[in-house]
C-alpha cells in the first residue's frame, strides 16, 4: 500500500467491458486515493487477484482540515481521472464508495451523497462513509464485521456487528484529543521542545532531532515554522523522528510513545466493549484490522505490537489484521459486493 503510482495495476484486468465498473474512494486528511474495479469481475480468489483497472493519488478531502470546496474538488478529481486511466467515462459507473474522513454525522452523509448523484447516471448505487470503513473493509475484502483502528495523520476506531450495529471512537480530530495519531505524537513532540526550552520540562534530545530535520537553529524557530502553516499532515510528519528519538533512549520522546500507545488501545477497547464484538465473556475472537503510518513497523518501537498488547489484556479474543490491499480496494470491494447483491437480487437468485 502506499508503493503504487498513478495508473498502476495490481492483476490483469479484462472484465471491464460493457458491463461498467466500480469506484472506490478512500479520502484521507494526507491524500486520497481512487481504485476503478470491473464491476463483471468474479470473487477474487485473494487479495493479490483484485482486478485494479486504474488508480490515482490526489491531495487532502477531509472538508474539516481544507474546506468543503477544495474537498469535493478533489474528490471529482480522482474519481474522473480513474475513468480516464481505466478507458472508461461516468456512463459506465455502476456504484461507487466514498469513505472520506471528516463524514462524521448522517447530515454529512446526506449532503455528500445530494453533491455525487449530479454526477453519475440516475441508476449508480452509491455508499458515503467515513473512511474507517473503507479501512476496515480493506482487512475483511469488503465485508463489515469487526473493529478497524486508523492511526495516520489522525486517528479513530470504527466497529461493526454481523447485523449492522456500529459504534466509533475518537476521530474528532486534534482539537478534540486525538492524541494517539500521527498530529497528536508529533504536536506533543513539538510542545516537549518549547517547554526544555523555556525551562518548563525536561531536556530532550527531541530539540536537536527535531531541529535538524526542519534545518532550523533555535527552539525559538519552531514557533513560526508551525504556525506558518499548521496543516495537520505536515505536522504527522514529524512522527518518525519521535520514534527515533524514542528507539535512542530519549525519556521524553518514549513517553509520548507510550501514551500514545495506551490512547489508541482505549480507543479500540472502547468500540468493542459498546459492541460486544468479543462476546458476553469478553473471549471471542473478533478481527481487529490496522491501519495508518503510525502503526507501521519500526527497528525497535513496535507501536501496533504494543496497541495489541495493551487490547489483548482486556479481550485476549482479539485477532489482528495488517490489510494485504489499501483502504481505497477496500471500498471498491465493499461497492461491488453490494452491486453483486443487486445483480442477484434482480435476477431472482
Amino acid at each position: 500500500m502506499g508503493g503504487y503510482e498513478n495508473g498502476d495495476s495490481l492483476a490483469a484486468a479484462p472484465f471491464a467491458g460493457e458491463d461498467g465498473v466500480i469506484l472506490g474512494v478512500d479520502g484521507g486528511t494526507t491524500n486520497t486515493v481512487c481504485v476503478c474495479l470491473p464491476a463483471a469481475m468474479p470473487p477474487p480468489e485473494s487479495p493479490a487477484a483484485v482486478p485494479v483497472l486504474a488508480r490515482v493519488v490526489a491531495g487532502c478531502s477531509n472538508r474539516n482540515s481544507v474546506g468543503e470546496s477544495a474537498a469535493l474538488e478533489t474528490l471529482e478529481q480522482v474519481m474522473s481521472q480513474a475513468l480516464t486511466m481505466a478507458n472508461s467515462d461516468r456512463s459506465a459507473v455502476r456504484a461507487v464508495c466514498l469513505g472520506v474522513s471528516g463524514i462524521n454525522h448522517p447530515s454529512d452523509q446526506q449532503r455528500m451523497l445530494e453533491w455525487i448523484r449530479d454526477l453519475f447516471p440516475g441508476n449508480t448505487k452509491f455508499y458515503v462513509e467515513n473512511d474507517a470503513v473503507a479501512a476496515l473493509a480493506s482487512g475483511t475484502m469488503g465485508k463489515l464485521h469487526g473493529c478497524v483502528l486508523i492511526a495516520g495523520t489522525g486517528c479513530i476506531a470504527y466497529g461493526v456487528t454481523e447485523d449492522g450495529k456500529v459504534a466509533r471512537a475518537a476521530g474528532a480530530g486534534p482539537v478534540l484529543g486525538d492524541w494517539g495519531s500521527g498530529y497528536g505524537i508529533a504536536a506533543q513532540a513539538l510542545t516537549a521542545v518549547i517547554k526544555a526550552h523555556d525551562g518548563r520540562g525536561p531536556q530532550t534530545s527531541l530539540t536537536g532531532d527535531i531541529l535538524e530535520k526542519l534545518e532550523l537553529s533555535s527552539p525559538d524557530e519552531i514557533i513560526g515554522w508551525t504556525y506558518a502553516d499548521p496543516s495537520w499532515a505536515r505536522i504527522a510528519a514529524l512522527v518518525p523522528v519521535v520514534v527515533s528519538s524514542a528507539e535512542d533512549g530519549d525519556e521524553v520522546a518514549n513517553k509520548i510513545l507510550h501514551d500514545s500507545v495506551q490512547e489508541l488501545a482505549d480507543t479500540v477497547i472502547a468500540v468493542v466493549r459498546r459492541l460486544r464484538l468479543c462476546g458476553e465473556d469478553g473471549n471471542d475472537k473478533f478481527p481487529l484490522v490496522l491501519v495508518g503510518g503510525v502503526l507501521e513497523g519500526n527497528k525497535k518501537w513496535d507501536i501496533s505490537g504494543e496497541v495489541i498488547k495493551c487490547i489483548s489484556k482486556v479481550f485476549p479474543g482479539t485477532y489482528p489484521i495488517w490489510p494485504e490491499v489499501e483502504p481505497a480496494i477496500g471500498a471498491a470491494l465493499l461497492a461491488w459486493n453490494h452491486h453483486r447483491k443487486g445483480l442477484k437480487l434482480e435476477n431472482g437468485s
